[in-house]
């Protein structure tokens, strides 16, 4: 039997902490719907009986009606491939949510807050979807499988024990017990990194397209190829663009136009998004929104900066002079507070003024 499992696509996210760039979200946004337009394409072309969607589909609080006729087309487009989605907690099943209130077309299947059963011939397909923005518990633990002799698939949007504690409001589970009620698939959403290559069948196809610089790497979608004794996983990128994290040194650079011109003449490639790291001693005070405005490149979408400041306090500290002083109170600041970068620049603004 195969299949195709996605998740995370997160249709209509505004990407606003992305970049200061303002046309983004939507070129982001555009790219969202291409890569879908791709998994449609693929199963048309493939005859894929099954399209897996483990969450996170859209996004509840800013989904428009017009991306959902949109998603509700490309389903019309491959009639006979059964569509199955399971809302996670970016698009739970509530009351007033487009799973409740949109008319999907016929071969799409939505599932709710109860561990359900669909049945086929040669297939178990079991899904539990939030009704909320938060699960605690999607009552996986007290099921049971009643045909084990039959292929079982699980879609769910869950958190595997073990993952961040910041996750225990996302339906946490761990994977032994996955494996012990005897899935022979799960396909899961909400992590979107995939994990393909740690886990043999409990697998996170990662987002559709990176959403940001910490989703490093490609992205796309999961197609299976399942027996009850094999299963063959491909992972296929659909992402056009890749997010890339580029580290600059700029101990050398006097001036932000001179740091500007190295940012422009850096070889980037046109498929890549970056975000540059500044790091090393900085010999000026760096504004990161004056540097945007003097960089040519659109493929440089994020600046941070890491660098530190160029003086040596200890040091300066053991002189008898106003600068001594100043240093000595600084020193005692950086260790009083937690908002050491702001501390920096005032000691980098200080020891300018005072030399």
């Amino acid at each position: 039997m195969k299949f195709v499992h996605i998740a995370d696509v997160h249709f209509d996210m505004p990407f606003t902490l992305l970049s200061s760039k303002a046309d983004l979200g939507e070129v982001r946004r555009m790219d969202q719907r291409k890569a879908f337009k791709k998994v449609i394409e693929y199963i048309k072309e493939n005859k894929i009986p099954y399209l897996f969607i483990s969450g996170d589909l859209y996004e509840h609080e800013y989904i428009r009606e017009s991306t959902i006729e949109f998603i509700n087309k490309q389903f019309q487009e491959i009639p006979e491939t059964k569509v199955f989605i399971t809302p996670g907690n970016h698009d739970p099943y509530l009351k007033n949510s487009y799973y409740n209130k949109y008319n999907w077309d016929s071969n799409v299947k939505i599932f709710g807050p109860k561990i359900e059963k669909i049945k086929f011939d040669d297939v178990n397909i079991y899904g539990y979807g939030f009704d909320d923005f938060y699960c605690y518990n999607s009552g996986i633990e007290e099921f049971e499988i009643d045909e084990k002799d039959k292929l079982n698939i699980l879609l769910i949007h869950a958190s595997l024990a073990g993952s961040r504690d910041d996750e225990k409001n996302y339906n946490v589970v761990s994977e032994k017990t996955f494996r012990e009620k005897g899935f022979d698939y799960v396909a899961l959403g909400h992590i979107h990194k995939r994990n393909m290559e740690e886990t043999k069948n409990i697998i996170y196809p990662g987002s559709l397209i990176s959403l940001g610089f910490d989703e490093l790497g490609e992205h796309g979608m999961v197609v299976g190829d399942i027996t009850k004794d094999n299963l063959s996983l491909e992972f296929i990128n659909l992402d056009d663009k890749e997010f890339v994290e580029k580290e600059i040194d700029i101990s050398g650079v006097n001036s932000e136009e001179e740091l500007a011109e190295m940012i422009n003449n850096l070889s980037l490639n046109e498929s890549k998004l970056y975000k540059i790291i500044l790091v090393g001693t900085r010999n000026f005070e760096i504004d990161v929104y004056k540097l945007y405005k003097l960089i040519n490149s659109s493929n440089v979408i994020k600046i941070k900066d890491r660098t530190k400041i160029k003086y040596d306090l200890n040091e300066i500290a053991n002189d008898m002079t106003l600068k001594g002083l100043y240093a000595k109170e600084m020193l005692r600041k950086l260790d009083e507070t937690e908002d050491k970068e702001l501390v920096e620049k005032a000691i980098e603004i200080g020891m300018d003024i005072l030399s």
